[in-house]
């Protein structure tokens, strides 16, 4: 699945049997904090490995912020785990194929027991993700991620430039600038994380006072920078002015750094200064070895000819995981997908649409007609297979039945919007209680869906079974 939905998978299946234990598995998604130093540990040891990168620390700073626990499990462990949990398969794309490569090489799947890109067929173990291959040869293997740093692959939005450019200040939106200006917000931006995760992990006074310098210089900058800004007629000049500000603020961070006391603390802002800040201005994100690297295969497409590859968050491409269950491998007779996602209505079954009409493989129709209902859509829609499709129940979160009318509509979908801080308990209690009322609301057509799939998958079987016998 993808972000946010990935980071509670992860927590739910740190239970092996969260399925027939609800209530464990929505309190440990409210559980208490995080002990920062171990956060800090874990992204102290990262940083010395070869492809470190803003994932990780996108990965502490979700699991920390939003999770409220550390997983440091594997992936792969799950695949000797209770069968009675629905089996978990997680979704990412090639940020590199994403931007310019062929559609076959953007989505990539990881479950327990392989990883891989879903329209090449191509796939190793998932707990040899990251190990050196050469033209499809293992030549050193190395430790599988833990779920910190998949969480922080599922849910890095950031890792493409579009994403920054959205909460550009209007005084530095000149088009003609946008990627000068997204590389300084990406400085400026990032810093004021790792200033609040830091201010987490450390609550002695002197580091705190420290840190409110840091966010003193960093907020002072940002205000000179606008009025040099609005001073500043040639476009050339401007240009060149966010190159100067985004090595400005590294610089004005290292004074800081070299400012303070010896010891643990200046040890952890070390870690900041040296090894996060280069990565913010390369903006190097979900970077691991690519098991493809020199494959022997034409079907291997340009984009992925380098000796690593960048995985970052799928909902960039479509916000659900439908790509990796359309087609034969899996088989899919339907899908029941409760819909929570930002943008538009129906967006995410028209993307899923138009890939499965890309790659060549069935998805049911979608009529213009139920598109006009995005403004206050109704609970459920069923979307019905036919000849090899599968059928798709598609639930709304907040719709007809629980917005009087559109205008509520948008301002429930605007306050429980994905992009905020991490919910209350009480915004994660009524978002739980009202997606079990639209299950209860809609228990019939739940059941008679699936009952006429099951119906397709006996007559699937028994067609199968006679084409088999028909050569004797």
């Amino acid at each position: 699945m993808c972000a946010p939905t990935c980071r509670s998978m992860a927590s739910l299946y740190s239970d092996p049997h969260w399925s027939t234990n609800m209530d464990t598995a929505v309190a440990r998604l409210s559980g208490p904090r995080v002990e920062p130093q171990k956060a800090l540990a874990w992204l102290g040891e990262k940083a010395k490995e070869e492809y470190f990168s803003l994932t990780d620390i996108w990965g502490v700073i979700t699991s920390v912020g939003i999770m409220k626990e550390m997983e440091l499990r594997h992936l792969s462990d799950e695949a000797n785990r209770d069968a009675s949990n629905p089996y978990p398969i997680y979704c990412a794309i090639e940020k590199y194929c994403y931007s310019n490569g062929p559609i076959q090489g953007k989505w990539f799947e990881l479950s327990p027991h392989e990883a891989g890109f879903t329209e090449l067929g191509l796939f190793i173990e998932t707990s040899l993700l990251g190990s050196r291959f050469h033209d499809g040869v293992m030549l050193e293997k190395v430790p599988e991620m833990d779920m910190v740093q998949l969480q922080g692959i599922l849910g890095c939005a950031l890792a493409v430039e579009d994403t920054i450019r959205g909460v550009i200040p209007p005084w530095m939106n000149v088009p003609e600038h946008i990627d000068s200006a997204a590389e300084y917000l990406r400085v400026y931006n990032y810093l004021g994380k790792i200033i609040a995760l830091t201010r987490i992990a450390f609550k002695d006074p002197a580091a705190l006072s420290a840190l409110d310098q840091l966010q003193i210089i960093v907020e002072e900058t940002m205000k000179h920078n606008e009025s040099m800004w609005l001073e500043t007629k040639s476009m050339d000049e401007k240009k060149s002015l966010f190159k100067q500000w985004s090595l400005e603020l590294v610089a004005a961070t290292e004074t800081w750094r070299q400012s303070l006391e010896d010891g643990d603390f200046k040890d952890n802002v070390s870690l900041i200064t040296n090894r996060i800040l280069p990565l913010i201005i390369k903006w190097e994100w979900g970077t691991t070895r690519n098991f493809l690297y020199q494959y022997q295969d034409e079907t291997v497409p340009p984009c992925l000819n380098s000796d690593r590859i960048h995985l970052i968050d799928a909902g960039l491409l479509v916000n659900v995981g439908y790509p990796s269950f359309l087609g034969d491998k899996r088989d899919i007779d339907l899908f029941i997908a409760p819909e929570y996602s930002a943008g538009d209505m129906f967006e995410t079954l028209t993307l899923a649409r138009d890939y499965a009409a890309e790659v060549k493989k069935p998805f049911p129709e979608i009529h213009n007609s139920i598109l006009e209902e995005k403004d206050w859509p109704k609970d459920c829609y069923v979307f019905e297979g036919k000849d090899g499709e599968p059928t798709i129940v598609f639930m709304p979160l907040f719709n007809r039945n629980n917005c009087k009318d559109a205008d509520e509509y948008k301002a429930k979908m605007e306050e429980f919007s994905t992009f905020q801080r991490p919910f209350s308990q009480e915004k994660t209690e009524f978002v739980l209680e009202t997606a079990k009322a639209n299950m209860k609301n809609n228990k019939e057509t739940l059941l008679r869906e699936i009952n006429k799939a099951v119906v397709r998958r006996q007559k699937k079987l028994l067609e199968a079974g006679g084409s088999e016998k028909d050569p004797e």
